[in-house]
């Protein structure tokens, strides 16, 4: 047998590439509205029901599976059907934190409210100076929510303490069929 030659070895040269070229697409316009659902108009005065979220990335499972694979997944998102009133749920957060930021409870009874990144937050984080100080009461005054997609709620409040308001936000989602607050903003 013969040994092969240097030039059989070696691979044939590549071909050299093409420049990149810029191609300008246009952009998408509007969504087409389905023709078998009727056209809502909004009328002053008048409430109109909510129309449903496209399916984004929240998973939607019956409550059976939930039920048999809990263990394998962990938590599962909750629709807003599934969920209590988020007012309030909201109302009765805003009061437990401010009362915990006063002294007045302890704030290990924000566990199971928040999430466990928020918990350890609020645990750490030091108290605003107009919760802890002072002997007038604390008063939440207007709870508003609004819910930007399905399962999600997002809380502002006002807080007053001797003749002051003070701007409080919140944002709760719903996971195992109750709310949880996963962020919390005290102004």
């Amino acid at each position: 047998m013969t040994a092969p030659t240097h030039q059989e070895a070696s691979p044939a040269p590549a071909p050299p590439r093409s420049r990149l070229h810029l191609v300008v697409v246009a952009t998408p316009g509007p969504p087409l509205q389905d023709e078998r659902e009727p056209v809502r108009l909004l009328v002053p005065g008048r409430r109109t029901r909510r129309p449903t979220p496209p399916p984004g990335p929240r998973p939607r499972m019956d409550q059976s599976v939930v039920a048999a694979d809990a263990a394998d997944f962990g938590p599962a998102w909750s629709r807003r059907a599934e969920l209590p009133d988020p007012q309030a749920v909201g109302r009765r957060l805003v009061t437990l934190t401010l009362e915990a930021f006063a002294g007045r409870r302890p704030v290990a009874q924000l566990q199971p409210l928040v999430s466990p990144p928020l918990f350890t937050a609020l645990t750490e984080r030091g108290r605003p100076r107009w919760c802890t100080e002072g002997t007038a009461p604390l008063a939440v005054s207007s709870v508003r929510v609004c819910e930007p997609v399905d399962g999600v709620a997002e809380v502002s409040a006002v807080a007053r303490r001797a003749g002051r308001a003070h701007a409080i936000a919140a944002r709760l989602e719903g996971i195992d069929g109750r709310w949880r607050c996963t962020a919390l903003q005290i102004g």
